[in-house]
């Protein structure tokens, strides 16, 4: 291993991770002005992070000059984030469906949602306006490891999730992502329509939701 980075030098390169996996690829520029430090020195912290293969960067043309380096995350740069136990998850799966087939895993994830329902419901019992709630289910997936966000869309919103911290697990059982999918519509109630338009298990950066009051009918 080579020299560990100053406490302060390391705060900073946190914070590059951090905005690169909330907020997709960025360039030294946007990130110097988050971070309010000059473009040389995140560029410093950004040839470190290079250095450990946990960032990587392409060429984008700009409208003047040479094109600019825009920063994103390599997929080693997944073990700086919670992970669930993701090996443990895998195997537990593996055995499940070795013991008590298909079905058996789907009663467990049944359940896994049923209490996920119950307490999110909990959660949310205080809010009454569709913003509201979303923030506050953002809160609960935050403090799960989701790193969930909530933007306006038009006249709905984006529910973003910028990290999956049962990844590995949802990628060999689809059944994870379909009932999460089933738990944000039941909690959030009836007449909100949320689709997923973004899916980290598909190969993008973070699951995205749509989500909308739908039209009431006359």
């Amino acid at each position: 291993m080579g020299p560990q980075p100053a406490p302060r030098e390391g705060k900073t390169r946190r914070a590059i991770v951090k905005l690169l996996k909330a907020e997709g690829p960025l360039d030294s520029a946007r990130l110097a002005k988050r971070l309010r430090l000059t473009p040389m020195a995140v560029r410093q912290h950004l040839y470190a992070l290079h250095r450990e293969k946990l960032v990587t960067a392409e060429d984008r043309p700009v409208p003047l000059g040479r094109p600019a380096k825009y920063w994103r995350l390599t997929r080693k740069a997944d073990r700086l984030f919670p992970e669930a136990y993701a090996e443990l998850s895998v195997a537990l799966l593996g055995a499940l469906g070795d013991a008590f087939g298909p079905a058996g895993v789907q009663r467990v994830l049944d359940s896994r949602c049923a209490r996920q329902r119950v307490a999110y419901t909990a959660r949310l019992a205080g809010s009454t306006a569709l913003a509201d709630k979303l923030r506050e289910l953002a809160r609960q997936r935050t403090e799960e490891g989701y790193m969930a966000e909530v933007k306006r869309d038009g006249d709905g919103f984006l529910f973003i999730e910028n990290h999956c911290p049962i990844c590995a697990a949802a990628t060999v059982c689809q059944g994870f992502c379909s009932t999460e999918l089933d738990l944000f519509r039941s909690v959030l109630g009836p007449g909100i329509a949320v689709e997923r338009s973004e899916h980290i298990v598909g190969g993008d950066r973070r699951c995205v939701y749509r989500v909308r009051a739908e039209a009431s009918r006359p």
